[in-house]
């Protein structure tokens, strides 16, 4: 397991989060759970095999995928060896990497033929790249290459300010007030920006960090019942339902399947 990569600081407004993975285990299927940041992935030794769960006629296999932001689990079925590296990009990063905005591709699986022409190539780059090190800076070189291509006008400020806000858990209206806008505009430019309504990207936003936080209580034999609370659900119940429709099973099940060793240790139920 390679684990996570610093991120160039000129790319750091737009790549969340990168890291290398090199990891061998038994065959089967890794969910890739809703988040606030488009997923792109770059997979190496074999191409990847992703679709919308419940959805076969979105499967795909292909040597780069890129997916808009969603509300649903995506499927990532994979022989027991998973190989390449993992980007998270922000809604800005999609208009400066992309050159379009993260709304354009929202539910979407895509590759980098379809979205990024300039970008086509690099899968077959960082095949060529004899170790870690050099395929990180293929990587580099080639993001900032496109963040060149695409040095146009990024959304307004105040729709950034709006979605760091909405990620906080701050209510819809208090964030239109917040930015000065009535609670009609502000919502046609979160969808215009992000493909997400203000309620759904923050229902997202607190799915995302109630995975964080599951993980965390694993680890420290903390409980659901606390999870729940620290993140703003009603109750226990309700971070329940959450996860079964953003994530398609229960949050003993997720831990079970991506994190054994840590589920041993048990994030207790109540």
């Amino acid at each position: 397991m390679v684990g996570p990569l610093t991120v160039p600081l000129a790319l750091r407004p737009y790549v969340a989060w990168l890291t290398g993975y090199d990891v061998v285990g038994p065959p089967g299927v890794h969910r890739g759970l809703p988040g606030t940041s488009l997923t792109f992935v770059l997979p190496l030794g074999a191409p990847l095999d992703v679709a919308w769960s419940g959805d076969p006629g979105s499967r795909r296999a292909s040597w780069s995928s890129v997916a808009g932001l969603h509300a649903a689990p995506a499927e990532i079925r994979h022989d027991g060896h998973q190989e390449g590296f993992f980007l998270a990009l922000t809604t800005a990063g999609a208009r400066a990497l992309l050159g379009l905005p993260a709304a354009a591709i929202a539910g979407q699986l895509l590759s980098l033929d379809d979205l990024a022409p300039g970008l086509r190539h690099l899968p077959e780059q960082l095949h060529a790249a004899p170790t870690w090190p050099e395929r990180a800076g293929v990587l580099h070189r080639a993001l900032a290459t496109a963040l060149s291509a695409h040095a146009g006008p990024g959304a307004r400020a105040e729709v950034g300010r709006a979605l760091a806000s909405l990620s906080r858990g701050v209510p819809v209206a208090a964030v239109a007030d917040e930015v000065g806008y009535s609670r009609r505009h502000l919502r046609n430019l979160v969808v215009a920006e992000t493909g997400l309504s203000p309620k759904e990207y923050q229902r997202v936003a607190r799915f995302e960090s109630s995975r964080d936080r599951v993980l965390d209580a694993a680890r420290r034999g903390g409980t659901l019942a606390e999870v729940a609370a620290v993140c703003g659900y009603a109750d226990q119940a309700h971070l329940a339902r959450e996860w079964r429709d953003l994530a398609g099973c229960a949050p003993t099940t997720w831990l079970r399947e991506e994190f054994p060793d840590v589920q041993a240790g048990g994030v207790l139920p109540g």
